[in-house]
């Protein structure tokens, strides 16, 4: 299904949230240090482990509100709000009104997305969801690469001219939404409901959590993934700390008596830059090679390759060693918490290292327990 033949709603949206992820991945990646930098890693840390909740809220408000109100309004109101939130974080005097304004974002994300791929399961046939997904995975994972490279230079120096800008791009987007976005949500699901109170949606929503989490084989599942993810958020958490704070300046050539420098900072922009990069040209590739695999011995690789890839990074300072180690942990990535950040303010890194290799440890001993209920009892899953 070619770009040209898209409906007007997805090109507009794959044009504007493609710019706004670049935008994005120049300024998130570095957050953790901003506020380390001014407050502490142990305030910092504490501090990062709120906004996951909000988003976690902001996705159930915003799914309860799409398909009540419909995915337009739903749109254009978490697009105001991180518009607003980005225009308090350029105008901010001082750190804490910084850290609301970056939750404030946080959260318009969070209401913003549901209402999208809402919008794209309203107007793609079953067939074609996958490959206008993909697109979009795609676009983002260009913007990956390319914004922590830029990030690492504008994030520091041009702060405010960045958030400024993002402001801009998310207003011209709400505007484009506004003017070019039409309505999709089906007649057939406009009722009543609509009228219900959001209070009653979230008892709703979390009274049927709460039968999904008796069952055991997608409890065990749950748990799995949490320990699974805690070596790959680190990448966006406490390895900005890390690299900026421990790694030293070096040069990543060297050409005939000259040398091509990086900074602390840029070397972390290059090891992010990597990582999409990787994702661009191995995603597809890679799940055609693990296809006939048994998603359990996925899972356990994913976990296995995470662990130890983000365990080596404290072992070696020297770049090179660092984009190697970098490549290992991204195909963790690919083939499928905040609670590190505060930590290094009182033990060195490898001990954080080691804990997050102990998570993936952990996700893949009850990966590998999940299977083995799955097989002896597999009526537990219907």
């Amino acid at each position: 299904m070619q770009i040209r033949l898209w409906n007007t709603n997805l090109r507009v949206r794959l044009i504007g949230e493609a710019l706004f992820n670049m935008l994005f991945w120049m300024y998130f990646p570095f957050i953790t240090v901003y506020f380390s930098a001014a407050l502490g890693n142990y305030i910092a840390g504490i501090l990062m482990t709120v906004p996951p909740i909000f988003s976690i809220i902001g996705s159930l408000f915003g799914g309860a509100l799409a398909d009540r109100l419909g995915r337009r309004p739903v749109m254009l109101l978490g697009a105001l709000l991180q518009t607003v939130m980005f225009v308090l974080f350029a105008m901010s005097p001082s750190y804490w009104i910084d850290y609301i304004a970056f939750i404030g974002i946080g959260l318009g994300g969070a209401i913003y997305k549901p209402a999208s791929s809402a919008m794209v399961a309203d107007l793609v046939p079953a067939q074609n969801l996958r490959q206008i997904f993909a697109t979009f995975m795609t676009a983002n994972n260009i913007g990956a690469v390319l914004g922590p490279a830029l990030g690492a230079i504008f994030f520091f120096h041009y702060r405010q001219e960045l958030l400024w800008t993002c402001a801009l791009v998310l207003l011209l987007y709400f505007i484009a939404i506004y003017i070019m976005v039409h309505e999709t949500l089906p007649h057939s699901a406009k009722s009543l409901e609509g009228l219900t109170s959001i209070t009653h949606v979230f008892k709703e929503q979390w009274k049927g959590y709460g039968i999904i989490f008796r069952d055991k084989v997608f409890l065990v599942y749950i748990l799995a993934g949490i320990f699974a993810l805690i070596p790959i958020m680190q990448l966006d958490l406490y390895l900005a700390v890390y690299v900026i704070n421990n790694i030293p300046a070096q040069a990543l050539f060297t050409w005939n008596g000259d040398f091509l420098m990086l900074s602390s900072t840029e070397i972390f922009g290059a090891v992010l830059g990597l990582n999409g990069l990787l994702f661009v040209l191995f995603i597809i590739p890679v799940t055609k090679w693990f296809r006939n695999w048994k998603e359990r011995n996925i899972f356990i690789l994913s976990s296995l390759l995470s662990g130890l890839g983000t365990f080596s990074l404290g072992l070696n300072n020297n770049i090179w060693f660092l984009f190697f180690v970098t490549i290992i942990f991204t195909f963790g990535e690919i083939v499928r918490s905040p609670v590190t950040v505060f930590l290094s303010s009182w033990v060195p890194p490898m001990v954080i290292f080691s804990i997050i290799l102990v998570f993936a440890f952990i996700s893949i001993v009850l990966y590998i327990q999940l299977f083995r209920i799955y097989v002896e009892h597999p009526e537990a899953a219907d």
